[in-house]
């Protein structure tokens, strides 16, 4: 087992499952759902880790002393976390995010109940002397990559851009007997696209929101998500919730990917896809009334928007 995999401590709440010299698959699971990590040694202080998580938040207890630098691609879902002074980031799908883990305190939310995506980290001390003692002539520098994107102490965003789909997606479909060698390459590959971006134009000012503000924004989710029956406005929300309605309208899409309404036309539309493949006895129209619709051809039309069928056919494509 690499000496790195060894230092790294994931926490009380974290299962090993499998462990190679190469590989290590956990599990980290509490009452708010389960998450799988698979971690691959690439080069000697080079890891490269698969999350799925279907949970609420993440408390790993993962602290590290290292020297890191730590890219993240998100593929789906969406991930909070603080960046200091107890402001909170967002990381959202097709975006790439590094860091130095300096905030990290081993606590993670996912705002959706689930995430999917890639960490790719350095131990500095050793992956920089390393990799080019392994690829000889590759040319970048990983204290100077450092220190391009990490001069802030808080993380670098940089949206969708679609090379760095390119190198993740095939990232996410790599048959087994090529994964050594192929990790290698498009690690490589990332580097060499990190060094040669101008970083003007390819990063996106996102908004940090505090802890009052996101409090508040989940008691709001919690409250439209209790009772699907019943309809608020956006000034009644502001009101209850003593927040002002363009601050609740922004920070509420930063933490849950959407504006409120959709975002609740959303919410319904699965709920109640769920209870058409759960529970045959229940008529569409009573579906349609248990999800706040008063009318069933105006939920039919809703659903069909959403989930790309009918309520009915939706059930009978159901086996």
């Amino acid at each position: 087992m690499p000496e790195l995999f060894q230092e790294m401590y994931y926490g009380p709440n974290v299962q090993n499952l499998v462990e190679s010299d190469d590989c290590k698959v956990m599990r980290l699971s509490d009452n708010s759902g389960e998450g799988m990590m698979t971690l691959y040694h690439v080069f000697p202080g080079v890891f490269l880790m698969y999350n799925d998580f279907h949970m609420k938040e993440c408390i790993s207890g993962f602290q590290t002393d290292m020297d890191l630098l730590c890219i993240d691609h998100c593929r789906e879902g969406r991930i909070e976390q603080e960046v200091g002074q107890n402001a909170f980031s967002y990381l959202e799908a097709g975006d790439l995010r590094v860091d130095r883990r300096i905030h990290h305190s081993g606590k993670v939310e996912f705002p959706l109940s689930h995430y999917h995506g890639i960490s790719i980290g350095f131990q500095m001390e050793i992956a920089a002397k390393e990799i080019p003692a392994s690829m000889k002539g590759f040319s970048v520098d990983l204290y100077e990559l450092q220190k391009k994107y990490c001069s802030d102490r808080t993380p670098y965003v940089i949206p969708g851009e679609p090379a760095i789909e390119h190198i993740f997606s095939e990232l996410y479909n790599v048959p087994v007997k090529i994964k050594k060698d192929y990790f290698k390459i498009k690690v490589l590959e990332l580097l060499l696209y990190l060094d040669a971006l101008e970083l003007s134009g390819h990063t996106e000012e996102r908004p940090y929101f505090y802890k009052g503000q996101i409090e508040k924004i989940k008691a709001i989710q919690a409250l439209l998500t209790q009772d699907l029956t019943k309809n608020y406005t956006l000034e009644e929300l502001s009101a209850r919730f003593d927040i002002a309605l363009t601050p609740m309208k922004n920070c509420f899409k930063s933490v849950y990917g959407s504006p409120i309404f959709t975002y609740m036309r959303n919410y319904r539309m699965n709920y109640a896809a769920s209870l058409l493949k759960s529970d045959k006895s229940l008529k569409v129209a009573e579906i349609a009334g248990l999800v706040g619709y008063d009318s069933p051809s105006k939920f039919a039309s809703a659903f069909h928007q959403t989930m790309g069928k009918t309520p009915l056919e939706y059930r009978k494509s159901i086996i």
